[in-house]
Order: structure tokens, then sequence, then C-alpha cells
């Protein structure tokens, strides 16, 4: 793993700003459902080194959508910004609301096996079905 640089970003009107270290330079892919309705596609993210410096925290609302995660967004316009799952030591930042993602690059889809026909990545990416995600979450040490 290299060293990663701390890296910026904000919500659409920009109530949210904030700031933090990606663990790796790699975007992850879920296509699971809850993530399709929350965002109208698949959720984007890269995991996190710890979490943010948030400016404007006052305006960020949580949303409890499982046992096992939460979601972050900006109470103002909607914009989603963090996913965490707690049990498993995951903080994720939402790759569409960074100032700037180059140097980053799409490594993982995860929930392959509930992905719609309707899209595709074209570049290749470790591919996990719902099944083995919750597999390796199960054996995760970080697991309570």
């Amino acid at each position: 793993m290299s060293q990663q640089h701390e890296r910026s970003g904000r919500c659409l009107c920009g109530s949210v700003r904030f700031t933090f270290t990606p663990a790796e330079a790699e975007i992850d892919a879920c296509h699971c459902g809850m993530c399709r309705h929350w965002g109208g596609g698949p959720g984007l993210s890269i995991k996190a080194a710890g979490e943010p410096v948030v400016q404007g925290r006052e305006d960020v609302a949580t949303y409890k959508s499982s046992e096992w995660g939460e979601r972050f967004f900006c109470r103002v316009c909607g914009s989603h910004l963090f996913y965490s799952a707690p049990s498993v030591g995951y903080f994720g930042v939402s790759a569409g609301a960074l100032d700037d993602l180059s140097g980053l690059a799409l490594t993982t889809e995860i929930f392959v096996d509930r992905k719609p026909d309707a899209y595709s990545f074209a570049n290749a990416t470790a591919k996990l079905t719902e099944a083995e995600f919750f597999a390796m979450i199960a054996s995760s040490p970080g697991k309570e």
C-alpha cells in the first residue's frame, strides 16, 4: 500500500466540506439494492484511513440503513457524503463528493450478482457476489 495524501471534498451546496486520508488509492463499487436506491446507480466509495475532518457537521444527517451500516448525507442539498460499517471497521467517502479523483482507480465491485444489466464498467476489477462479500465480512478481524 502506497502512502496516500490528504484529499478534500464537499457536498453540492458547499454546506459540508471535509478532508480525509484514503487508506489506499482505490475506488470500490457496490451494486446492492440499497446503494442503487440511495444514489440511482452503484455506490462508489474510497475507504478512509480514519474519519474525515468535517466543517459544517451540523448539516450532516445520518441514516441507519442496515444492521451494519450508516449513510451520511448533507441535510441541505442531499449529497451523499460517507458510508460507515463500524462492526468491520469500514468508513468510506463517496467518490462523487471528492474535489479531485486523480490517482484513484476503480478496483473492486461487490454485490455483482445484484448488478442490473443496464450498465457495466469497462476496466477489469475484482468482483465479489453478495454471498462472497458477507463471508468476507463474517471473517473480518474487526467483526464484533
